[in-house]
């Protein structure tokens, strides 16, 4: 299918370069080495308990490596590689990045171009499963009614890491992403689609380029905005906003850990792919409504691991959770004033209701689930991607 969907826009701005997976082999039998020569530390009260109230089990990260050692990371590149995968180098700043992407590039000529955007401790891979069933859904090409672009924000797998002289916030991702999806010709405008960090990015986008005429997200984690009556709030939501409350308390302290240290704690996760599983094990099976399959977990903290994305992709939890910072949703400078999607997924971290994402920008559309986590693209692909058609035929007007 890698030759399907992957003829470019006639009229984009440059040229992107193909781009195949293909980790060196070498590198492949150093992390085998290295992953078979981990450590996994001592019992203890804490990691025997298997509810997850004090995080990751001794017996689950056992049995991960050892599902990891017979694992096979080709079988993954080529699951990568089923869909045109690029790189655009973007300027911004004075820096230029390279930016990895992949994308469906339909021949449709009123087809929608859509920017679809993941989050920590996501990647790319999380929209597999929504691309796969838009390529079946409408093959050929020429049926496909969107341009479907899902790149890795600057840090994560392939695409540059952010610089090291500076400084580099939201406000970079967003300028990049726009960038891109300029250079690939959608000038005239184009949706953005986002979660987590992502929905971050997604706003942002909204709130500062003309070029984004819709924006829809799955995550909006955010303090009460004032003026909400308790009557507002549905049942449903009540029991998301206890949700939230105890993650906030309890699930959180990676975020300002991220934040206050990432110094520290990305070079501990760069020096042991065990430690990394366990970081980032936690979140996908506490994240998830139902614990996701170990071959979807092992392949992101492998992809992580062997493109030293830990370390260079933190960098915007010091903008988002650091103490006495506004985060993005309930920033006035990034309300939306485009037409605004919002879908409601009961098990994420913070199921934010819909009374108080209307206060964040001109919600035109909401959706609220009975199922479903953080990772929605990957939990429910074809829930989601309903959504999303929806938001689209409604609010879409070009």
């Amino acid at each position: 299918m890698s030759s399907t969907f992957a003829t470019l826009p006639a009229n984009r701005k440059s040229n992107p370069t193909p781009f195949t997976v293909a980790i060196p082999e070498e590198q492949l039998s150093d992390f085998r080495n290295l992953l078979e020569l981990s450590k996994i530390g001592p019992k203890t009260y804490e990691n025997e308990l298997t509810d997850g109230r004090f995080g990751i089990s001794r017996d689950w990260l056992v049995q991960a490596k050892e599902e990891w050692l017979k694992w096979d990371w080709r079988t993954c590149e080529k699951h990568i590689n089923n869909f045109p995968n690029f790189i655009q180098p973007i300027t911004e700043n004075g820096d230029v990045f390279n930016i990895h992407f992949v994308a469906l590039f339909s021949q449709k000529l009123d087809a929608i171009p859509l920017l679809c955007l993941h989050g920590w401790p996501g990647n790319f891979l999380e929209f597999y499963s929504i691309l796969r069933i838009l390529a079946e859904r409408y093959s050929p090409e020429t049926l496909l009614p969107y341009h479907v672009i899902v790149p890795s924000l600057p840090g994560y797998a392939f695409s540059s890491p952010p610089p090291l002289e500076r400084d580099f916030q939201l406000q970079n991702i967003a300028s990049i992403m726009n960038s891109l999806m300029i250079e690939l010709g959608f000038g005239n405008g184009y949706a953005v689609q986002g979660g987590d960090i992502g929905s971050k990015v997604s706003r942002v986008l909204a709130a500062t380029f003309d070029t984004v005429k819709a924006v829809h997200i799955n995550f909006c984690i955010m303090p009460e905005p004032e003026g909400i009556m308790d009557s507002d709030i549905s049942e449903v939501e009540k029991q998301g906003l206890e949700r939230s409350s105890i993650f906030k308390a309890l699930g959180s302290s990676y975020a300002l850990q991220h934040a206050t240290k990432p110094s520290t704690i990305g070079l501990v996760l760069a020096s042991n792919p065990i430690a990394l599983l366990a970081w980032i094990g936690e979140k996908f099976v506490a994240w998830t409504d139902e614990d996701p399959p170990m071959d979807e977990i092992l392949s992101s903290v492998t992809l992580y691991w062997l493109t030293e994305t830990f370390p260079r992709s933190i960098y915007p939890y010091r903008q988002l959770f650091t103490p006495g910072l506004i985060g993005a949703h309930e920033n006035p400078e990034w309300y939306i004033k485009k037409p605004f999607g919002y879908s409601f997924f009961p098990k994420e971290l913070a199921p934010i209701p819909q009374a108080w994402v209307k206060s964040t920008g001109t919600l035109e559309f909401y959706r609220q689930h009975e199922s479903g986590g953080h990772f929605a693209a990957m939990e429910k692909p074809e829930i989601l991607l309903a959504d999303v058609e929806e938001f689209l035929k409604q609010v879409w007007k070009q």
